[in-house]
């Protein structure tokens, strides 16, 4: 294929589109906050719940001069430091007027400014509206979506006829979302979302299957004395994660002031991850100075049993939410979750006190695996969890934490502090401790680990700042698990330095450069019973060019190299460059961007991570493994006012593979591409 042709061809399709009215601007703005957090999130992680609140507040921006605490920290980037330092401004200084104002706040660098400003406002966009139900249809917004996805190459598990005994997929390998999103204002909203993974069933031999999830809402807000109130799927979160925390976690990462957790409290489940949710009622409930948040959630979750017909036992939990195989089929909410409990909250000026206290049952008890690292996994039916946190702000200093403890098992401990030395250089210091047989469903703190459990630690990071467009930031995290894990026949440790320098010269030229190291213990490749330990090393060098090329095109260049090292014998050293073109005017019907990529990195150890654009509230950050060469277009288009469009085409090719992937996701080739399309219609 003529790559150099098909870039021509894009380039030249652009200039001939002509401006029209309507922003989207927008779609940047979360671009940006999207990539800066890529790096602390899993690879599969969905980004849903964060890309419909910032789209949200990108189109009703909150109003500066009268949000809380709270509804700024759900911008996710602010640390709780510049939270503070710009609710003070206002209460000593009064209104801002010009957002220009904020250039003249603590911690306010432009970088942060340029995140910010897309979502705020000194009007007063988001005053809440009285509940009404006579303007429930007049008023109210209604958001209809439609997402289409397939791999367009043959893969295995399609290829194996229904009569036959193995393991294969029972569906087609289209993956089809349908979500529909309502909002009065900010004081109630609705949300419902349908979907299907590749390989589900949904039409069948004239036997409609259906969508394989169904998920909903409806969510309201300062209604009385109660502040939130939850019918149907929402998410816990509090405290720093350790004792209940559901749906959008963010762990470390560049951004270093990020690490502490500003909890939400009681919020919708936009989501379509099928795990980890809560299904039920709940509400928020305020007097004076106190928040009590009572929950109660019965569930169905995808568990792997064995036993007998009467005494079936839990070995394992998916989370995946995929049933497209018998086995995967056989496993879907084979076993029911109730959860019953309570969050108090006391939250002040400057302290906020949480209590947490929750209980959970399932129908049938989990057993313990039989090999040595999980000899300290949960067993039983039940568990009842409890925990304290706190924040406290004096002066520069918040200072956060949390203990919780699963009762008839372990502890787990947390305690921060984030400090601003001066007005160029901060910092922030973490100590974390989980024992071994803690125990907990909805766990999600710091760690560097899955879980936060068997894991002892220090984290410290300093962000200096020594001019307004200079940017350096490190941190340094050193670990010990003092219990065996998978793949780890002993206790083990290890530790992980990142350093990134950014320079923001002007709103059209931004250059930043990340070194990470990260060494750890594990396995020998030895064919033993019991292994020793081997030293594994990763280092990453990273450099980011972004400029942008009049008031409509912005170049976006990375190039990166990756080094994997075990022990004294095995290497990889592993490389990537790609180049993205980005379209997005002010004002026009069309809008997209293009990648092109190159890569060679050997084998698993030295794959790269790299984010990439997708179809809205659609993100990805897939691993460039193996040698060759990756595309897509990605493009918006407007048909009508309310009506939008968008498309994105991608190919992978290989050049040192005649097989893609293994098992029932084997495309036999070197080449694989895929197909997403996406309606939305807003009214």
């Amino acid at each position: 294929m003529n790559f150099k042709l098909l870039g021509i061809v894009f380039m030249v399709s652009l200039y001939f589109v002509k401006p029209v009215s309507g922003q989207n601007d927008g779609d940047m703005a979360v671009d940006l906050i999207i990539e800066s957090l890529a790096d602390r999130l899993a690879d599969d992680f969905d980004y849903t719940e964060l890309t419909v609140r910032l789209n949200f507040y990108h189109k009703h921006p909150i109003n500066i001069n009268k949000a809380s605490r709270q509804q700024l920290s759900e911008l996710i980037f602010l640390s709780p430091l510049q939270i503070n330092a710009l609710t003070n401004h206002i209460k000593e200084n009064g209104d801002i007027l010009e957002l220009s104002e904020l250039q003249s706040i603590e911690g306010f660098d432009l970088e942060t400014i340029r995140k910010f400003s897309p979502f705020v406002s000194v009007g007063s966009f988001n005053s809440l509206k009285p509940l009404a139900l006579s303007d429930l249809t007049k008023k109210g917004n209604h958001d209809l979506m439609f997402r289409f996805g397939k791999v367009l190459q043959a893969q295995q598990g399609y290829l194996i006829p229904d009569t036959s005994q193995g393991n294969r997929y029972l569906g087609s390998p289209a993956r089809m979302l349908l979500r529909y999103r309502y909002h009065y204002g900010q004081n109630l909203t609705a949300s419902f979302n349908m979907e299907k993974d590749a390989g589900e069933p949904f039409i069948q031999r004239k036997r409609i299957s259906g969508f394989d999830f169904y998920s909903g809402n409806i969510f309201f807000k300062n209604v009385g004395r109660f502040t939130r109130i939850a019918l149907g799927d929402y998410s816990l979160q509090f405290g720093q994660g350790l004792s209940l925390w559901s749906g959008l976690g963010i762990g470390k990462g560049a951004e270093v002031a990020g690490i502490a957790k500003q909890d939400m409290g009681l919020r919708p489940y936009t989501s379509s991850n099928e795990a980890l949710f809560f299904r039920g009622g709940a509400a928020t409930v305020q007097i004076g100075k106190l928040f009590y948040t009572p929950f109660v959630s019965y569930n169905f979750i995808d568990g792997a049993l064995a036993g007998s017909a009467d005494m079936d036992k839990i070995n394992s939990i998916n989370i995946s939410g995929l049933h497209r195989t018998p086995t995967e089929k056989a496993n879907k909410s084979s076993a029911s979750q109730l959860v019953l409990g309570n969050a108090l909250q006391y939250d002040s000026k400057n302290l906020d006190i949480g209590l947490t206290a929750y209980y959970t049952e399932f129908n049938h008890a989990f057993e313990k695996g039989r090999s040595l690292y999980n000899q300290f996994n949960f067993s039983g039916k039940s568990l009842t969890n409890t925990g304290i946190n706190y924040s406290y702000t004096t002066k520069n200093n918040y200072f956060f934490g949390e203990a919780s403890h699963s009762l008839n098992s372990g502890f787990a401990l947390l305690n921060g502090v984030l400090t601003s030395l001066s007005p160029k250089v901060s910092s922030v210091f973490l100590y974390r401790n989980y024992s071994k047989n803690y125990h907990s469903f909805y766990n999600q703190a710091f760690s560097e680990g899955t879980t936060a459990i068997n894991e002892k630690g220090f984290y410290s990071g300093l962000v200096i700042k020594p001019l307004s467009k200079l940017e350096m930031t490190t941190y340094f995290d050193v670990f010990t698990f003092p219990w065996m894990k998978f793949r780890v026949d002993a206790p083990s440790k290890g530790y992980e330095l990142s350093s990134q320098l950014v320079y923001t010269y002007s709103k059209k030229l931004r250059v930043s450069a990340r070194y990470r190291l990260q060494v750890k213990e594990e396995n020998d490749e030895a064919e033993e019973t019991v292994n020793t330990l081997e030293q594994t090393k990763r280092q990453n060098l990273r450099i980011d060019l972004n400029f942008k090329v009049g008031e409509s095109f912005t170049l976006r260049n990375r190039a990166e190299v990756s080094e994997y090292k075990k022990g004294i014998w095995h290497s990889e050293n592993g490389y990537l460059a790609y180049q993205d073109l980005i379209y997005n005017p002010m004002q026009s019907k069309l809008s997209g961007n293009f990648r092109f990529a190159i890569f060679d990195t050997p084998g698993f150890d030295s794959r790269i991570y790299a984010y990439e654009n997708d179809v809205l509230y659609s993100y990805s950050s897939p691993a460039y493994q193996n040698s060759g060469v990756r595309y897509y277009f990605n493009i918006r288009y407007t048909l009508k006012k309310g009506i939008d469009l968008w498309a994105k085409y991608s190919l992978t090719s290989y050049t040192d593979l005649e097989e893609i992937g293994s098992g029932l996701d084997m495309i036999n080739g070197n080449k694989k591409s895929e197909i997403k399309l996406q309606l939305r219609y807003q009214f």
